[in-house]
Formats: C-alpha cells, sequence, structure tokens
C-alpha cells in the first residue's frame, strides 16, 4: 500500500477531524475498520465498517479458522486496504484477538494480512484485557471496579482501580461458544447453563466476592452484545435517552433484565428496532452469562461502556496530559469548533457569565465549571443552525450525541442550557425524567446569561472586554464603559430582565468611564 500521501491530496475529506488514525479490529465475530479523527482524548470516529466473517466458528470443533470465514475477511480487508491507501491515512494498527491467536492456521492468516501491507499484531488474553480496561478508563476517567469484555471468541475479565488495569483473565464464553454451555435435553436448560458457566468463572479464580475484603463495585460492560442488551433495557423501560453508552443498572435491575432476556426469544428481539439480527442470536445467551457473572462478582451494579479495546489502544497511545484531558471538553470543542464556537470564545463568554449567578446557585453541586463550559460551546454552536430546525436539532446534539464523562442528568443541564440560549424556556418532558427542577432551573440561567453575552455584542470580543456581569446585593448589574454605553439597547434590556427574573433578582445598569470598568474588573 501506498501509505504515504501529502495532506493535501484529502482536502475536505474530514476537515477539521487531524489527526486520522485507523484501528482494523480482527475479531472472533467480525472484522472491523475504524477510522478516528478530531481529539485523539474523545476521538471522532469517521468510518465504522465492518464484515461478519465468523472466523471462530469452527475454533471450539477443529481448531482453526473456517475457509469460508477467512475468504470472507480477506474480501474486507482487501477493500480496507485500498480506503485506507485512497485516504492517505498511514497511522494504522490492526490487531487480532481469540479466534486468530487460537487457531491452528491463524499463522497463515497473518501472513496474508501482511502481504496486503498490513503490520498485525496478535493480542495475548492479558494484553487484550487491560487494552478493554484501557479504554474504559478513557470513558469514565478514575473508574475502579471490574471489566468484562464480551467478544465472539472469548470474555475477558480485569480488575480497574483509578483507571489503572489489575489482573487480568480470558475465558472461552465468547458469544459464539456460549450455545456449546446450553443442554436443551436438560430438565432446567437455563439453571444448568448458568451453573456451568458459574464453574467456569470461578475455575479461573474470579470469585471475588468470596474474598473476605471484598467491596461490591461497578461490573463495565464491554462489547457489542452488551450494547445491545443496554440497548433493550432502555426501550423496555422508556428511557429518555438513546445511547447505551454510560447507560447504568442497580445490581438488582441488571438480574431482572437478564432473567426477563432468558425468556426472550431470538425472533422477537429480532422485530426490535437498533437490535440487529446477529445480536438478537447472542442476547438470550449472553442474558444468562451476565446472571453467572452477577453471581459470582456480586458488583453493586453494571455500566455499559461503548468504549473498550480499540479506544483503550488510542488512550494508551496518549501522553500523560492528553490522558489528563477533560474527555467532554476536548470533544465539544472540536465539535463546537468546527461549528463557530471555538474555545476561545467559549472561554470569554462563560468568563463574563460566571458572577451572574448568585452564591448559592455558584456553589450549587448540581452543575460544575466543566459542565457550563460544556453548554456555552453548545449553546454558541447552536447558532450556526437554520432558526427553524435549531432547537430541536441542538437539544438531540445533547440528549443523544455519545459524548464522554457525562450522564442522564448532565444531559439533561446541557439541553437547558441550549433551550434557554434560545429563549425556549418550555422544556421538553423528558429532560424532566432525567434531572431535578433545581437543576434545570441553575442550566437555564446558564443559557440566558449566554444569550446575554452573545447578543450584547455579536459576539465581538470588545463587547466582552468593556463590559461586565455581575450580582451585587439583590442586583443583577451590566456595567458598561461609557464609550459603549449604547450597546444597551432593546434587545439587551429584553435579555437582562429575563435573566434577572430568572435568579429573582431586580436589575440595572451601570456606565461608568473606561478606565472604572477595567479598575473594577481588575478588582
Amino acid at each position: 500500500m501506498n501509505l504515504k500521501r501529502k495532506r493535501g491530496d484529502r482536502d475536505g475529506t474530514f476537515a477539521g477531524n487531524t489527526p486520522e488514525r485507523a484501528i482494523i479490529d480482527i475479531g472472533s465475530n467480525t472484522v472491523r475498520l475504524v477510522i478516528y479523527g478530531g481529539s485523539m482524548r474523545a476521538p471522532t470516529v469517521l468510518v465504522n465498517e465492518k464484515v461478519t466473517a465468523r472466523l471462530g466458528r469452527d475454533i471450539a470443533a477443529n481448531g482453526t479458522l473456517a475457509q469460508e470465514a477467512v475468504e470472507l475477511a480477506m474480501r474486507g480487508l482487501k477493500r480496507f486496504a485500498l480506503l485506507l491507501d485512497d485516504l492517505g491515512i498511514d497511522d494504522v494498527e490492526t490487531v487480532a484477538t481469540a479466534a486468530v491467536r487460537e487457531a491452528s492456521n491463524g499463522g497463515e492468516f497473518i501472513s496474508a494480512l501482511e502481504g496486503l501491507g498490513f503490520k498485525p499484531r496478535i493480542l495475548s488474553g492479558e494484553e487484550e484485557a487491560c487494552l478493554s480496561a484501557s479504554g474504559v478508563a478513557g470513558a469514565f476517567p478514575g473508574a475502579s471496579g471490574n471489566v468484562a469484555d464480551l467478544g465472539g471468541g472469548s470474555l475477558e475479565l480485569v480488575t480497574i482501580e483509578q483507571g489503572e488495569p489489575g489482573g487480568a483473565v480470558t475465558l472461552p464464553l465468547g458469544a459464539l461458544r456460549l450455545p456449546d454451555y446450553r443442554d436443551e435435553k436438560a430438565k432446567n436448560p437455563l439453571t444448568d447453563m448458568r451453573k456451568s458457566l458459574e464453574k467456569v468463572v470461578r475455575k479461573s479464580g474470579w470469585n471475588l466476592a468470596a474474598e473476605d475484603d471484598y467491596t461490591p463495585a461497578p461490573l463495565y460492560l464491554v462489547g457489542g452484545t452488551w450494547r445491545a442488551m443496554a440497548v433493550f433495557a432502555m426501550q423496555t423501560r422508556g428511557h429518555p435517552l438513546s445511547d447505551p453508552h454510560g447507560f447504568e443498572l442497580s445490581a438488582d435491575e441488571a438480574q431482572s433484565l437478564a432473567e426477563l432476556l432468558t425468556q426472550e426469544s431470538a425472533d422477537d428481539l429480532k422485530t426490535r428496532q437498533r437490535i440487529s439480527a446477529m445480536r438478537a442470536d447472542k442476547l438470550p445467551d449472553a442474558a444468562v452469562l451476565l446472571l453467572a457473572l452477577l453471581a459470582q462478582l456480586k458488583p453493586s451494579g453494571v455500566v455499559f461502556s461503548s468504549w473498550g479495546l480499540r479506544e483503550g489502544l488510542l488512550f494508551d497511545r496518549l501522553a500523560s496530559h492528553g490522558k489528563a484531558q477533560d474527555p467532554l471538553l476536548a470533544g465539544i470543542s472540536v465539535f463546537a469548533t468546527q461549528r463557530g464556537a471555538p474555545p476561545t470564545l467559549a472561554t470569554r463568554i462563560a468568563a463574563w457569565t460566571v458572577d451572574a449567578a448568585p452564591p448559592a446557585m455558584q456553589t450549587s453541586e448540581m452543575g460544575s465549571e466543566r459542565l457550563r463550559m460544556a453548554a456555552t460551546m453548545l449553546a454558541l454552536a447552536s447558532m450556526q443552525i437554520e432558526p427553524n430546525i435549531r432547537l430541536p436539532q441542538a437539544i438531540d446534539w445533547a440528549m443523544h450525541k455519545r459524548w464522554i464523562a457525562l450522564d442522564g442528568a448532565e444531559r439533561a443541564m446541557l439541553a437547558a442550557a441550549i433551550a434557554a440560549n434560545g429563549n425556549a424556556l418550555d422544556l421538553p418532558n423528558e429532560l424532566g425524567a432525567l434531572a431535578s427542577e433545581e437543576a434545570l432551573e441553575e442550566a437555564i440561567c446558564w443559557g440566558l446569561a449566554v444569550r446575554l453575552a452573545r447578543r450584547l455584542g455579536a459576539r465581538s470580543a470588545r463587547s466582552l472586554r468593556v463590559s461586565q456581569l455581575f450580582v451585587r446585593d439583590d442586583l443583577l448589574i451590566l456595567r458598561l464603559a461609557s464609550s459603549h454605553a449604547d450597546l444597551f439597547g432593546i434587545p439587551t434590556e429584553k435579555d437582562i430582565k429575563l435573566l434577572a427574573g430568572r435568579l429573582g433578582l431586580e436589575w440595572a445598569v451601570e456606565v461608568v468611564s473606561d478606565e472604572e470598568l477595567l479598575a473594577g474588573k481588575a478588582g
């Protein structure tokens, strides 16, 4: 492959999303190409294509990669090679997992990959587990608990403590192998299957709940089959969000979900939106596996993660300062910059509005400065949307786009701030199902303050330098330098009146000399 091309050869292909990087993940069930752009702390997926080759389907029976599966995989990989060459992406990491490392003809397959110009790496079970844990650490900074990565050929279990992977084990409990543990002729097939799976987990030494000093911790579930399970749960519960990433269940709720899914037929599951036929076939057996894990690990609850091995590969390559970045702000800053709201502008407006809230709200634990900054960036970016479709689309950004390190209540606050920025104060009902009235009111004030700031001087940097917004006693005060007193127009009067009303304050405008204004800001 010609992997060296000038960046100009792909101008416009991924505008604003650099550096470009690709991962080819050769699993037991699928062979997948993912091309990433944007901030590598919160990468944007630009291309995500898979081939369901099922390389591991014959491993348990004869220990080889089936010839038909190899041919299907190679057809997809040849296409991937051409795509990467045409796009000029030279940062390509190719990894293979359980099926290739266990197959007697895995070496031949690797040689064929090398013939295409790839440099494949066969991951050990422990490496696979630790990379999945790194993906979880990237998505949930400071995460502690256990990670269960369910692939086609294996299940990886690994501990994680404050974002650092610990002990790991790989088990032959992949989605393609689970049917081998079900005996339909048994008197109680489900019970017998669960006991068999529990035995495999227990014999691996992964019976953490039996340890004297064991403290229940979250179980992070990684893998497409688990995500399909989360989608099923969200649909069943009428959950207002659509992204399964970060969806949480208590241990009891997870138990009920798994028990319900064991009774579902694959045919019924295939009728559900967003659950593919491939995942539908695996879900009932995966539910039995979850019951076994719940019994052996006794977690405090489960958290579904869309970040796993591939994201772990990216996260591990970051320098320490890159890992320390806030993934929410890293992702939103790239997104907002592409929509006319660079971080410099958002930072100026966030600083200008910081004193608009009274002390009680400023010390609130409901919001945070990172969330207010994120809300400011998205609110400003939303102004680039056509007015007739602005509000629903911008709220969709907040509620349904995959932001990292953000829970449901925080998503609702983002949406409330965006709505208030557009002077839409009758919030959608689903926001109230995710966040408290107090939290939403705080976010509304964020949005109204952003509205005042951007409309005061048409987002000009100078307008923010010659003005100040602050609270004194029971007054919300807009102070203007005399040189720019005329910025206080009819729209500005409406905006400050609206914000003051939500804050429960009176309002006033002060016009001072330029020198006095600068002195007041410095003080």
